[in-house]
């Protein structure tokens, strides 16, 4: 069968009609490029005089197509708050809910982009601008008690709360990464890797328990090692010491960060929860939590007390940059959290002429009465608690009250009940479309968690924001059980292992909100 030249390789397989080859003749369908293919082929021979016109309309027809092929790419519109695309690629038409059809998307940020969520479970970070903070530094530093700031959240606020949790996720690094204490002398000086590289360590700080575990201990668990010790590295102190980041910031910034419990002996300090008189106070209506008084104020065997160890650095430091706008911020976590307190109100009783001090407070518990309240509002400590809805730690310590009247004066003018401070910042494990709603009590309170709440936090009637820039992966990492299976699948069928999230504090740290 002979197959003449007017009939190409363009013409689709599907639209071929069944051969006939009587007299080695055939019909076809007419090809979308060239209108001469739906002529018999013996016809071919004899158009030879229309030749160069067929061609003409071959490539005019092939350049219509052409252009098709390449569209531009669709159009991105604002809607609602968050950004869609019109018209639907090969990602965009991806439906999860079909793909793992036992799960569902999740409900209001679910990724519809491959991309997106691979970076989201990488360690590819993508930084938020820097913006100047300039002559509002004090605003954002506290001194109106974040008036306006808070809900919906400030853009420029959330980035500092997020970067004073990463200081503290970097003491819980320092410790970590070399836990135990020598018992023969003072300890070496320690390595701190910061998530800001213009801040520098200038000391650290170190927490002693004053209560000791039985001798009986040792004999049943003789290999606990650092669990047991009485003094541990709690701490730091930086500053910044970038003139770029000064400038910025509009001031030059000491930051105090503090981990949380860690040891045996802190646990047990925890449990102490009796009130007890601040030393060298006046009124004696003012009182805190025994337990994180004497973390803050007993002395070990070869370094200073916590309050020692900050009131010494702080003077010197201020001596330093005499003549300069200073702040001083404090951050911690759970413990850190309530030590935190402490810290702030010794510089603010200790050192003269002290800078404007502001505490960073992540998931802390109750420290003290309304008179330990009182007394930082005097001295006008400016305190934000964040704190997330479902973890327990931010609801304790609580003493049974002794009824002196209605509940409302229970709370406020009786000595012996727990009152928070400051401000507060409200976030919910529930708003998170990445965790599970039924996270365990672990969860709620990890310092990652909180920090990927806060980068999403919005406002306190709004959804999780669609443009959160927190990598998801070192909360995959810390708490992959409570992460909801359509991601964790979802980081397998990408290639992302878990384990090589456990990297060192250097690596890790800067994160995109940065």
């Amino acid at each position: 069968m002979q197959i003449g030249v007017g009939v190409g390789s363009t013409l689709p397989a599907q639209n071929l009609n069944v051969f006939q080859t009587r007299r080695a003749s055939f019909k076809c369908h007419k090809s979308p490029l060239n209108p001469s293919a739906h002529r018999p082929v013996s016809c071919v021979s004899s158009a030879s005089s229309t030749e160069s016109t067929r061609t003409r309309e071959h490539i005019s027809n092939l350049e219509k197509v052409l252009q098709k092929t390449n569209q531009p790419e669709p159009e991105r519109v604002v809607s609602n708050g968050s950004i869609e695309t019109k018209g639907r690629g090969l990602l965009e038409g991806l439906n999860l809910s079909r793909i793992w059809p036992e799960m569902k998307a999740a409900e209001e940020m679910s990724p519809r982009h491959l991309n997106r969520l691979k970076r989201l479970l990488s360690k590819t970070m993508e930084y938020s601008p820097r913006n100047s903070l300039g002559s509002r530094w004090r605003e954002y530093h506290g001194c109106n008690d974040w008036s306006g700031l808070l809900d919906p959240l400030d853009e420029n606020l959330r980035r500092e709360v997020v970067r004073y949790g990463e200081f503290v996720q970097a003491a819980y690094h320092g410790f970590h990464s070399n836990p135990a204490m020598s018992t023969n002398g003072a300890p070496l000086p320690r390595h701190v890797a910061l998530p800001d590289r213009s801040y520098k360590v200038t000391k650290s700080l170190y927490a002693t328990s004053s209560v000791g575990l039985p001798k009986w201990v040792d004999d049943v668990a003789p290999d606990l090692g650092w669990m047991t010790q009485r003094s541990s590295w709690i701490g730091y102190v930086a500053v910044c010491d970038d003139k770029r980041e000064i400038h910025r910031m509009g001031r030059r910034d000491i930051v105090i960060a503090l981990r949380g419990t860690a040891t045996c002996l802190e646990w047990a300090e925890n449990l102490r929860a009796q009130l007890v008189e601040i030393p060298g106070s006046d009124d004696p209506t003012q009182r805190v939590e025994c337990g994180f008084l004497s973390l803050h104020k007993t002395r070990g065997s070869h370094v200073p007390s916590l309050a020692e160890s900050v009131v010494e650095e702080i003077k010197r430091l201020m001596k330093k940059y005499k003549g300069e706008n200073l702040s001083i911020t404090i951050a911690g976590h759970s413990l850190g959290a309530a030590l935190s307190l402490l810290v702030a109100d010794e510089i603010s009783s200790c050192v003269p002429d002290v800078p404007p001090v502001a505490v960073f407070s992540f998931g802390g518990p109750k420290v003290g009465n309304k008179g330990f309240v009182d007394r930082l509002n005097q001295k006008n400590v400016k305190v934000l608690r964040i704190v997330n809805n479902q973890d327990m730690i931010t609801k304790v310590p609580v003493l049974p009250n002794v009824s002196i009247g209605s509940k409302s004066e229970q709370e406020e003018d009786n000595p012996w009940t727990y009152t928070h401070v400051g401000t507060e910042l409200r976030v919910d494990t529930k708003m998170s479309p990445y965790l599970k709603p039924n996270v365990d009590v672990a969860c709620c309170h990890d310092l990652e968690a909180y920090l990927h709440l806060v980068d999403g936090f919005l406002s306190s009637k709004c959804p999780f924001r669609s443009n959160a820039k927190r990598s998801l992966a070192r909360l995959l990492h810390d708490q992959g059980s409570n992460v909801k299976q359509l991601y964790t699948h979802r980081a397998l069928s990408l290639n992302i292992d878990k384990d090589r999230f456990s990297f060192p504090m250097a690596s890790c740290l800067p994160s995109p909100s940065q």
